[in-house]
């Protein structure tokens, strides 16, 4: 298996680089030989972090329901109009015309209003979240308003560095396990999960070349991922 990765005091390992994630991945195509044929259509995957606390979290809400492009661009605008720091206060004291300028629909600057609200009072601490056990954490991050399953498991994989975080809930994830097992259709939640128990404690790695191999299969195609 792969080389020891640093351990949460919950027990559960850490991707903390990309060195650290090569390894891991390594691990897991040596536990579950059915995964070489994606690797060798994607090579090794980038590791993908994002900060923890509300900018990871407004990040994640941002591309809530969006495309990849249409994410960024206004995750860029919204940069900008927090002056590059993404804190609940700079959150709070944004006027809404300035939020909608950024591309913020009215439900989203409720929700990250609601969010940041939270999570300045103390309401939840990510600090404790992030020491947490994995079903502890998912089931705080779900008291945020806005936040469900798939952004606290994303959450968990992104922020954390979580190594066996899980979002069964994403499509394209649920597609992509459909065509590399030839299940003639997207998986079902359900289905990812049982097919996933395979891949403990490295279900994040495994997440991350299911995510390559779904972009990987459309950029051949020709067809936008």
């Amino acid at each position: 298996m792969a080389g020891e990765l640093p351990v949460q005091p919950s027990g559960e390992r850490v991707l903390t680089d990309q060195t650290a994630f090569e390894s891991a991945f390594t691990g897991l195509l040596q536990a579950d030989p059915r995964l070489e044929p994606l690797a060798q259509l994607t090579g090794i995957p980038a590791l993908r972090r994002r900060p923890a606390g509300f900018a990871g979290l407004m990040g994640m809400v941002v591309a809530q329901q969006l495309s990849v492009a249409a994410a960024r661009a206004i995750s860029a605008r919204l940069d900008e109009v927090l002056d590059g720091a993404a804190t609940t206060g700079g959150f709070l004291r944004a006027t809404p015309e300035a939020l909608r300028a950024a591309g913020l629909s009215a439900p989203k600057i409720r929700t990250l209003t609601g969010l940041a609200t939270a999570l300045d009072s103390g309401a939840v601490d990510l600090d404790a979240i992030g020491r947490s056990p994995a079903e502890a954490a998912v089931a705080e991050l779900m008291r945020l308003p806005g936040v469900g399953r798939w952004t606290a498991d994303l959450y968990l994989l992104f922020s954390l560095g979580r190594a066996d975080a899980f979002p069964s809930g994403d499509l394209a994830l649920q597609v992509a396990l459909g065509e590399a097992f030839a299940l003639g259709g997207r998986c079902t939640e359900e289905g990812a999960l049982a097919i996933a128990e395979d891949w403990r404690p490295w279900r994040g790695v495994a997440a991350h070349l299911l995510w390559a191999y779904y972009g990987a299969r459309r950029a051949r195609a020709g067809v936008p991922g």
